[in-house]
């Protein structure tokens, strides 16, 4: 039969330390780069290196396999060579103070824009009060005065000659011109002027019409007179100003000939400035003198008006710096795209191009962003806008809050900044497969998956990286060296933890954890290098710090509260193993399952599926013991039995199909009424054929039902049935490979139901001879004599 004892060498592999080459990790290169990840490490590769859009990238895979920290080192590996990106500034709109334009510069260059603009205005407040109160410009503006007074005389004057000619005067008043008759060398009153006879009137009234039909055209000569010499002072006052500041602004244009816009916005920093000559000027007399709230709030508003030429340095590079990583730990909206503050000033709330602040997507740009996955599909509205983001190729600063008010309120709207960034996502492979599958903008944004693996071939190769793995771990943490042993002893663990005795996990959160606690028992003992006993206490001591429930559930056992037979036989029970996680921790502890059978229809029942206690896998094992029982006795009679099996003190509910072995152990029993050895528990899950199928979690189903048997005693006969294709998962603990190396618990491997029968009842199974028959006393033969009896006498109700 294909069953056989597992030899205690087959149930741990071990690594023999000598193997190694070297005495402790002192003599160990500590790891540089990530262990057993290449096909990861492929991926980011490649996802790096396509510049075609849509190529962001998605690494996945289980915590503590290192996705991030491979990730981001990969990252910056690959920045160190890469050309800087540009810094990005923002400008104020100086033709109608609208919103901030976005200009790019040179790597660096940002900063030393900034820095020239702000001597430009140190300069031009300076200089531009000194010019205005020389004695060349006095003079100059005095001259100007002079002219348009001379030039306003003569006008007046020969409208005055004329108004004379016809006895007229000629008066300037704040309401203009005005005539007034002259009598006797004497301007009269209008009293006067209504007593005169008709005849005289009449002739002064004509005078007066016609000087007055002379006052426009000598009105808009005055005030032609007037622009003229307006305009003369504002080219005296540009002149002025441009030989104080005009040359500052032509300097900083030849060292910034490119780009255009640029050149652009500083001509109209020289016009602008023209435009606001007065608020260059000294401070009106008496500001002192205003009451100290108001003397601050005039300052402030005209230091403010000065921000209009400073650049807003958004985002700034050292040349040759390569290219930014950014790992945004809170992607929140603001955080990812970018805000505009506000600031309070006598009660309301101001804001400007200076007050723009970036996200991780500026800093990001020309580089790379790393971001949970998880964490921005949490955040409100951070998901939509990354999409649009990355569809557009375009960083658009906007407020929420103006787009979810019913009536927005006027807000700044920085010009876009074109991107372009690589970004990629860590999550875990779940929420992938759903975002592929629910959301069709992840197929088209992020097309390269790296995927981390949980395990690595166990070979000499990557037994050396776990080594160097051990040694760069002590070096980062300042930790006890490992002697050759002890990290023997974690090689093995890895082995455990991968749950295969040819490879080693890749989890490497859980490796380091025991790497630090191994030191800390270590230093514990006052020991000076860590060896495997000190490995095997860490490994101890950390079950312990959770297993509490394992432990009590073993007492519940052992005062027969929990009823788990571990001697003895019996008929239609055996015991089923189940493994139950608390927190990170994973134990395995018997269950008993019980069958019984009697005259009916032929239905195989199970108490947990009827009661709604068991979830669909169970069901599908269990409905293949139905599919067994007809492949194997209902081919020559009809099935005249009802039989129904239950999870006994099961009071959860039962999932998986790993106890389907057992279940049609159970079955069998009670229909050959054959006992079962209850110090023998079983796991795996069967097919319709009567083939035993592999199922996770082996070690510890075995360590679970060993420690129950310890707990009541070991005879010797004890042990666990599992799956033939389990055994290369075996990594037992030692404790447990030295009970079966003693001869006190066993383990055997069987391939099909027929092994299985044989171990555990002690009687053969059987196999059919040429009649079809099986051999008298094997236990198929006695289920197809039970169920030939059931069959008559459900006949017998019949008739």
């Amino acid at each position: 039969m294909q069953h056989e004892r597992v030899e205690p060498d087959q149930l741990r592999r071990r690594l023999d330390p000598a193997s190694l080459g070297f005495e402790t990790t002192a003599d160990v290169e500590p790891l540089a780069g990530t262990v057993g990840q290449a096909r990861a490490l492929d991926a980011l590769g490649f996802g790096l290196e396509i510049g075609t859009p849509g190529y962001n990238i998605f690494a996945t895979g289980p915590i503590g396999t290192g996705r991030r920290t491979t990730v981001e080192a990969h990252l910056r590996a690959h920045a160190a060579d890469a050309a800087t990106p540009q810094d990005w500034i923002y400008l104020f709109d100086l033709g109608d103070g609208g919103d901030p334009i976005a200009q790019a510069l040179p790597p660096g260059r940002g900063q030393e824009f900034a820095e020239s603009m702000r001597g430009f205005v140190a300069e031009a407040r300076r200089r531009i009060p000194e010019a205005f109160e020389s004695e060349s410009y006095h003079e100059r503006r005095h001259s100007i005065a002079e002219e348009v007074g001379r030039r306003r005389e003569e006008v007046l004057a020969e409208l005055r000659s004329f108004a004379v000619q016809h006895g007229l005067a000629l008066e300037l008043t704040p309401a203009g011109l005005m005539t007034v008759p002259v009598v006797d060398n004497r301007p009269i009153s209008p009293a006067e002027f209504s007593r005169l006879d008709p005849p005289q009137r009449r002739r002064f009234e004509q005078a007066i019409a016609e000087v007055e039909d002379r006052m426009p055209a000598a009105m808009n000569r005055l005030r032609q007179i007037e622009r003229e010499g307006a305009e003369q002072v504002a080219e005296l006052d540009r002149e002025v100003a441009m030989f104080a500041v005009g040359h500052v602004v032509d300097e900083i244009k030849e060292r910034y000939p490119e780009p255009e816009r640029l050149g652009d916005w500083l001509e109209g920093v020289r016009e602008d400035v023209i435009e606001h000559l007065a608020s260059f000027r000294e401070s009106p007399a008496g500001e002192e003198q205003l009451p100290a709230p108001i003397a601050a709030g005039m300052h402030q508003a005209k230091e403010a008006f000065f921000s209009r030429y400073q650049p807003n340095v958004l985002v700034s590079h050292a040349d040759g710096s390569g290219a930014p990583v950014v790992v945004e730990t809170n992607p929140t909206y603001y955080n990812l795209f970018g805000r505009i503050e506000y600031e309070a000033t006598f009660g309301a709330l101001q804001t400007d191009h200076l007050h723009i602040k970036p996200g991780a997507l500026h800093r990001a740009n020309g580089g790379y962003l790393m971001v949970d996955a998880l964490a921005v599909l949490s955040e409100p509205f951070a998901w939509a806008r990354l999409k649009e983001t990355l569809r557009t190729g375009r960083i658009r600063i906007e407020t929420i809050g103006s787009q979810l008010m019913l009536f927005p309120t006027a807000t700044l709207e920085p010009e876009p900044i074109d991107l372009e960034v690589k970004v990629i996502l860590v999550g875990p492979p779940r929420l992938h497969a759903l975002l592929y599958e629910l959301d069709e903008d992840v197929r088209k944004l992020f097309k390269v998956r790296a995927e981390f693996g949980v395990d690595m071939p166990w070979e000499e190769e990557t037994t050396a990286e776990y080594a160097a793995f051990v040694a760069r771990r002590i070096a980062d943490e300042g930790l006890l060296p490992f002697d050759a042993a002890a990290v023997a002893r974690v090689v093995e663990h890895g082995a455990r933890v991968a749950e295969h005795r040819e490879r080693l996990s890749t989890r490497f959160l859980e490796v380091s954890d025991l790497i630090a606690e191994s030191s800390q028992w270590a230093g514990h003992d006052g020991a000076r290098i860590v060896g495997a006993d000190h490995v095997r206490r860490a490994i101890a001591e950390k079950s312990y710090r959770s297993n509490l429930v394992e432990e009590r559930l073993r007492d519940l056992v052992a005062e027969g509260t929990l009823l788990i037979d571990v001697a003895g036989e019996r008929v239609g029970g055996v015991n089923g193993l189940a493994v139950a996680r608390v927190g990170d921790y994973e134990f395995g502890h018997p269950v008993r399952i019980t069958a019984s059978a009697a005259l009916g229809g032929g239905d195989v029942v199970a108490i947990d599926r009827e009661t709604e206690m068991s979830g669909p896998i169970h069901d599908k094992g269990f409905l293949i013991l139905s599919g067994f029982l007809m492949q194997r006795y209902g081919a020559s009679r009809p099935l005249s039995l009802r039989a129904s099996l239950v999870f006994e003190q099961s009071y959860d509910e039962v999932e998986g199909d790993s106890a389907s072995c057992a279940e049609l152990f159970a079955l069998l029993s009670s229909l050959a009424d054959a006992p079962i050895r209850a110090g023998i528990a079983v796991t795996g899950s069967v097919n319709q054929h009567g083939d035993v199928q592999p199922i996770g979690g082996v070690n510890e189903k075995i360590e679970g039902f060993f420690r129950v048997c310890e707990q009541a005693g070991l005879d010797g006969g004890q042990g666990v049935v599992i799956p033939a294709a389990n055994r290369r998962h075996l990594m037992l603990a030692e404790e447990v490979v030295e009970a079966c190396r003693d001869g006190r618990f066993n383990v055997w491997a069987i391939a099909n139901v027929d092994a299985g029968i044989e171990v555990l009842t002690g009687v053969e199974a059987g196999e059919r001879g040429a009649d079809g028959a099986y051999p008298e006393g094997t236990i198929h033969r006695r289920i197809e004599d039970r169920l030939d009896e059931l069959a008559e006498l459900g006949r017998k109700f019949k008739r």
